[in-house]
């Protein structure tokens, strides 16, 4: 995996100019040779930083060529779908090169969903903190969540999961499981979070009834939106709103592994109904919101990926409602593990394979 890693490909090859969805594109191999990547972000120079699941933090430049694997990055409990998750750069990191991790931390026993405060030196992670970490610990190595994002008054929203044995924990206000929470850069709690000031609830709770939740992006007014897996069907698409309960697992499009119902309820009184659900289950992962001017047929769209369906589906959206789901670049058949936009407006898409790749989508002309 070294020798791969040391040695990123450049192949930047012609693979389509087919039309998607009214747009021409082309698809490039930016790199190739990653073991497992996770998150793909930008930086304001043009490299790219990676996140590898077995706990590789990589900058890349835009041409591939790898030029640093960042010494002290937090040993993630690497298990099943445990790892190193995502990597976001703070809004100011141009003025204090701060960037935010997640990853599996703790081991078999005991493990849990953590995120870290670090500064990014010149070739290793410099002052890491841990700023949250999600309680009660679990003993399973699955449902993590892990997905970042920062809002406009600069609070971090960080989505969790319900452990796959611990669905009930999800509609619990007690427990950290199976939500998205928000706090500060420095791990503290905003006051304005729903649930401060009360005595039966976690106060970093934002939004609460998640299963796993893998996919979170911020549209260009402000709005957030979260996807998550659901069991044999009903993956979800969700628009956030603060205080909010999604419904897991009192209400599901899905049925559990074994055949069993796990709710006869795809909708529940005081619960919030997805915007779309994929039944049987796609095993969503990414989420990027569209408003880049390289395809003006696709602004104000959503693009996620799918996992066990393999592939990229495009959300087209009119503000909050969504017109439908297509799936686009059908020459991306296996598996998908983060879409994102760069700021160039071209889409970067993660391969989820031991071999796996970095792809870029560009205009065809």
């Amino acid at each position: 995996m070294k020798q791969a890693l040391a040695s990123l490909l450049v192949v930047l090859s012609l693979l389509s100019a087919a039309p998607a969805d009214a747009e021409g594109y082309r698809m490039e191999t930016v790199a190739a040779g990653l073991a497992w990547p996770w998150c793909i972000a930008f930086l304001p120079d043009g490299d790219y930083l990676l996140t590898l699941r077995g706990g590789d933090l990589l900058r890349v430049g835009p041409d591939g060529q790898l030029r640093t694997r960042y010494e002290g990055v937090p040993r993630p409990w690497v298990k099943s779908q445990g790892g190193l998750f995502d990597v976001l750069p703070d809004r100011d990191f141009a003025t204090n090169a701060i960037v935010y991790l997640t990853y599996a931390h703790g081991d078999a026993a005991a493990n849990a969903t953590r995120a870290v405060r670090a500064r990014l030196g010149a070739t290793a992670l410099e002052d890491v903190t841990p700023i949250f970490t999600v309680t009660p610990s679990k003993d399973t190595p699955v449902h993590y969540g892990g997905k970042l994002v920062q809002l406009d008054d600069g609070t971090l929203l960080m989505t969790t999961g319900d452990g796959f044995d611990y669905r009930e924990a999800a509609q619990r206000l007690t427990s950290l499981l199976g939500k998205t929470v928000r706090f500060r850069p420095d791990g503290s709690i905003p006051a304005d979070n729903p649930y401060v000031g009360r005595t039966d609830a976690e106060p970093a709770i934002w939004t609460l009834g998640h299963r796993n939740p893998q996919g979170l992006a911020v549209d260009g007014e402000g709005r957030v939106w979260e996807h998550e897996h659901g069991p044999q069907g009903g993956d979800e698409l969700n628009l956030l709103h603060p205080g909010e309960n999604y419904g897991w697992p009192v209400a599901s499009f899905g049925i559990d592994y074994n055949g069993a119902r796990i709710t006869p309820f795809t909708e529940y009184p005081g619960m919030t109904a997805p915007r779309h659900h994929w039944t049987p289950s796609i095993a969503t992962s990414g989420l990027a919101w569209y408003g880049g001017d390289a395809f003006p047929a696709w602004q104000g769209d959503l693009f996620l990926g799918a996992l066990a369906a393999g592939g990229v589906r495009r959300v087209d959206l009119d503000g909050e409602r969504v017109l439908g789901v297509s799936t686009v670049f059908p020459e991306i058949d296996g598996r998908v593990r983060d879409v994102r936009v760069g700021p160039d407006g071209f889409l970067y898409v993660l391969i989820d394979a031991e071999d796996g790749a970095v792809l870029r989508i560009r205009p065809a002309s």
